[in-house]
């Protein structure tokens, strides 16, 4: 059996350790990316244990360009095939565009979209050689829906979903699967420690579940979008 990998980046919490685990249920090798040492390790530890799988990773902060070349390297001499690729690292911050501090729109842009931009582009190469690849980038409700105190993050949310259409429409031709995951609230770092009933907020393994479930499709068809909200609606 030919082996698979997958390339997770934010993959030490919340969503991006959820889909990471799962991607490892059905045998995927996986290179993860975080920003702290020791839950890297420990979640390479972990996968590897657990799901009898390859696991290994790389400590870099993807807003800065030249750590997503870096990873992207490592990744590169590492993974045979890159079967899948999620475009996961981002980051939350509250505000509104007429009184957020100045720069914010800069972090969460290198954050949330040059992150993605620049890993995808580093690893298409190897991605066009993989028959029925698939690339997922982590969109969110913001990317469709603006709301006050979302600021720059929206903005940022906005972009990166705008880079999933052109990329979907660039690739399509080419049998390379891409699609944008638009979670509304679920447990993650970003709601941790919110007063709230366990059930008002979907959960991480929610997320996870949907996108591989989009994996079962036929090489036909293409999920170009996934919107998830919690059961009673946004908060």
């Amino acid at each position: 059996m030919n082996e698979k990998y997958a390339v997770v980046t934010g993959a030490t919490k919340g969503l991006g350790r959820a889909i990471a685990e799962k991607l490892a249920g059905r045998a995927y090798n996986l290179f993860i990316g975080g920003r702290n040492e020791e839950e890297l390790h420990a979640m390479q530890v972990y996968l590897a244990d657990t799901y009898g799988i390859k696991a290994n990773g790389y400590l870099a902060d993807l807003s800065r360009k030249e750590k997503v070349s870096e990873f992207a390297e490592t990744a590169l001499s590492w993974c045979k095939t890159i079967d899948v690729l999620v475009n996961n690292a981002g980051l939350y911050l509250p505000g509104d565009v007429s009184t957020e501090e100045d720069g914010r729109l800069e972090k969460l842009m290198d954050t949330n979209l040059y992150s993605a931009y620049h890993l995808t582009r580093a690893l298409l190469p190897r991605i066009l050689q993989t028959p029925n690849a698939h690339i997922f980038n982590m969109c969110s409700i913001a990317s469709k829906q603006a709301y006050p105190g979302g600021g720059s993050y929206s903005i940022s949310k906005f972009a990166l979903l705008g880079f999933n259409k052109a990329l979907r429409e660039e690739l399509k031709d080419k049998g390379i699967k891409v699609t944008a995951i638009l979670p509304g609230a679920a447990w993650s770092d970003s709601w941790k420690g919110a007063d709230l009933p366990q059930d008002r907020l979907m959960e991480a393994n929610d997320v996870a579940e949907a996108l591989v479930a989009t994996l079962n499709l036929s090489n036909a068809a293409c999920m170009e979008e996934i919107i998830l909200r919690p059961q009673l609606g946004d908060l």
